[in-house]
Order: C-alpha cells, then structure tokens, then sequence
C-alpha cells in the first residue's frame, strides 16, 4: 500500500494515485480540472453499485447568526429545479432506476448524493452535478422550502432526545457559530431572504470549494469525463483556482461549562454529560474513540453495566466522542424516569472520575479495540460509506487513509494511551444539558 499526501496545490489537469492497493479493490485517484474542482474515487469492482456525491465545504458553522439554517436551507433547494429540468424531472429521473439519493447538511459541509447500479452512474452523474451547477432557486420555491422546513423544525422539536444535543451545543460553544442548529430557528427560517440564500450559492457552490467523490465499480477517468462535462461553463468561469486547502483549526472555540435546561412535560428525562474532546486531526483521536467503547459503547460497557444491566435506571445510555476541524466533544446520553437523574448523574459521574483516575484495564481495551475492529469494517463496506469517507478526508485531513492504516491506528492504541486521554479529557469542566419536566431553578449537582 502506498499512501501521498493531499495536494492542495496538485496542478490542474493532473491525476494522482493516493492509494495504491495490492489488487484492484482500494485504487483511490484524484483529479483536479482546471478551475479547482476535484474528482476523487476509489474502485470497488467486487460491487454492482455506485455512489456518487457532490460535497460544499460550508456548513452550519460558516452561516452569521441572523441567518442561521441558510446551508440547510440551500440544500433543500437544490432540489426544486435546474435551468432544464424541474423538480419533478429530478426525482423521476433517479426514482427511474431504483438510486438511493438524498443530500444532508453538517456543521461543516454539505453533501449531495446519489447510489446507482454502476451502468447508471453516467445518470447519477449528469442529475446531481446539474443540481450543483444550475440550480435556479426559484422565488416561488423558496416559500414553498421555507414552510417544509419550518415542519421540518416542528418535528425535531418534539424528539426531546434529539433536542437536548442542541440545547448542549447551545450552552457549550455559546457564542459560537457551533453553538447554533443545523436547521437554523422559527424566526431566522422565516426571515431568510432569497437573495441571501442565493449569494451562498453563489459565492459558496464554485470549482474550488467542491468535492466530487465516487466509490464503486467505476472507471475514474470516465467519471472526470463525465463532471467536466457537467461543470462546463463554472470550470471555464473559475480560471485558475486552485482548491480550497483541507479544513483544519488551530484555536478551539470557547466552551462553557455548568447546565443548561430545559423544562418540558416529558415521560422521560434526556440528559447529555459532556466536556471538550479533541479535534479530528489530533493524535489522540483514536485513544479517544476507545475510551468511548470502553465506557459506552455496548453493553458490555461501563455504563451500560453500571446503569442499566445493575441497577436498571434507564433503557439508552451512551458514550461518544465527534469532532470538528478545530474542537471535538466527549459526551453521555442518558434517557431515563425524572425521577431517576440524580441517581444515574452519580452513577456516571463516578464511572467518569474512575476512568480518569485509572484508565481501562488490557481486557476492556481488548474489548473495545475488537469492538471498534469490526463495527469499522462493517461500516465501511458499502459504496456510500466509501463515498463518505473520501469525502471526510478529502475536506479535513491533510491525506487519505487506507482501512488497513485506520485499523492499525486503532490497533495501536495502549493501555496508556487511553489512560493519558481519560485523565485529560475527563477532568476538563463538565456541561450538563437537560430536557424534562423539572422547575427551572432545579438543581443536578
């Protein structure tokens, strides 16, 4: 296996190799056009399918507070029609051969998508690139959008287990853009202007700041053929950009610790127990991820044993880690009876202050390591997933890694090393979030 670094400053026009795999399945190649645009792929000739998506590197996090949603918003929009094809031209065409497409808005991209058999892939292609390039984004459209996305906002509202990791990143990152939903507010969404909506498009859907990845059983160079053709016009428009470089941060967020609530008149108590975690491109990532499994990451976990199996205080409990270009977070999500929190906030409190005080012993790190193993593997099997994952490294990281590198990464990982994460990062000031039926003044210390 061979590895190159991402090359932000490939010349365009040039193809490179950035992992060359023993046999055929694994080939990762990219493309830069002329105007910036890359093409990355990866070959996967055992499957008969295909995905094939277009990713923005703006997201949530990119957007001004008085207009917050914009990127969601933008998304939605892509959808309703090109300068020749309707929306229902869209969705036929591509319910026409069974794909799967969908797109989806994070803190930090947006993503558009479509998985094909692979003699439709030439389809996949011309549909989504034109929504990409010659979406029109018309004025009628976007009320339309605004009301499907105010019930879109509705129906979120009322999964409280979904709320209460907003109500989080609400009090955590306070004052950051990372601080605000994906989904934008009831207010921003219905005074988002269209003329605010389309300078995004316009400023943010150019050569440069796009990533085309596929996956599959494809030809690479009959992929580049095919986008260039689609993106024409904006790859002449855009001269000699070159790509926007990977996104990584160097100065973490602000964060704020203490709890945050919110009362409602729920059956269930929804908490989130967390405190800052480390960025996707710190070394510790990956000791990080096995402390999360370790402590709940199944049902052999720590807290799974600890609240639910012994005591049976709640039916989910979890710990997670996610991460971001310049930040990342350490949480545990908790469901359970109102009247059990105080319980279960002890219970995962001290499981928390025992980790950090004495890491994971060899048979949990051999757990969680064959846990992670094979969850992994699993998880990346399919086209969209691979797609994904080009699409991840390609926007965040300085360069591609195989799932053999991942895998010895993780393989890699000691006893101390989690121990070393575990009392750093489980010591840092914690952030409460709540979402139940207590008093405002309650307390959850």
């Amino acid at each position: 296996m061979t590895t190159v670094p991402i090359a932000a400053e490939q010349e365009p026009g040039t193809t490179v190799t950035l992992l060359q795999p023993q046999g055929g399945s694994g080939l990762v190649r990219r493309t830069v056009l002329p105007g910036g645009l890359r093409v990355v792929t990866e070959t996967m000739p055992g499957v008969r399918s295909v995905a094939f998506g277009i990713s923005a590197t703006t997201g949530s996090r990119d957007e001004d507070a008085a207009h917050a949603g914009s990127a969601h918003f933008l998304e939605h929009l892509l959808f309703k029609g090109t300068e020749r094809r309707t929306a229902l031209d869209i969705s036929a065409l591509l319910d026409g051969v069974g794909a799967d497409y969908n797109a989806y808005t994070t803190k930090e991209q947006t993503t558009y998508y479509a998985k094909v058999l692979d003699r439709d892939l030439p389809l996949a292609i011309d549909v989504i690139s034109d929504m990409v390039a010659n979406s029109v984004l018309a004025p009628a459209e976007v009320e339309t959008e605004r009301g499907v996305i105010l019930e879109e906002i509705a129906m979120y509202e009322d999964e409280p287990a979904d709320v209460v990791d907003d109500v989080f990143a609400a009090h955590f990152f306070r004052g950051s853009p990372l601080s605000r939903p994906i989904l934008g507010t009831n207010d921003t969404i219905r005074a988002l202007p269209r003329d605010r909506i389309f300078e995004q498009y316009r400023s943010g859907y150019v050569p440069s700041e796009l990533v085309v990845a596929a996956a599959g059983n494809l030809d690479h160079d009959l992929v580049v053929r095919r986008v260039a053709e689609a993106f024409r016009d904006k790859l002449d428009a855009a001269g000699d950009a070159r790509p926007s470089p990977p996104r990584i941060g160097t100065e973490a967020p602000a964060t704020t610790p203490g709890t945050a609530l919110v009362s409602r008149d729920t059956e269930q108590a929804h908490l989130i127990l967390g405190r800052e975690g480390v960025k996707r491109t710190d070394p510790r990532w990956y000791a990080l991820r096995v402390l999360g499994a370790v402590l709940g990451g199944g049902m052999s976990s720590r807290l799974f044993q600890e609240v639910r199996e012994k005591r049976g205080l709640a039916y989910a409990v979890h710990g997670y880690s996610s991460s971001y270009s310049d930040t990342g977070l350490f949480q545990v999500y908790v469901g359970c009876l109102p009247d059990k929190i105080d319980e279960v906030l002890d219970v995962c409190r001290g499981e928390l202050a025992r980790a950090a005080a004495h890491g994971v012993d060899a048979d949990e790190l051999a757990r969680a390591k064959g846990q992670i193993r094979g969850s992994w593997v699993l998880g990346t099997e399919g086209t969209n997933s691979r797609m994904s994952r080009l699409t991840g490294h390609e926007l965040g990281r300085t360069r591609h890694l195989s799932l053999d590198e991942d895998l010895a990464l993780f393989d890699a990982v000691t006893s101390d090393d989690v121990s070393e994460v575990a009392a750093d990062v489980l010591n840092r000031p914690e952030t409460l979030a709540v979402v139940g039926p207590y008093e405002e003044d309650r307390a959850f210390d």
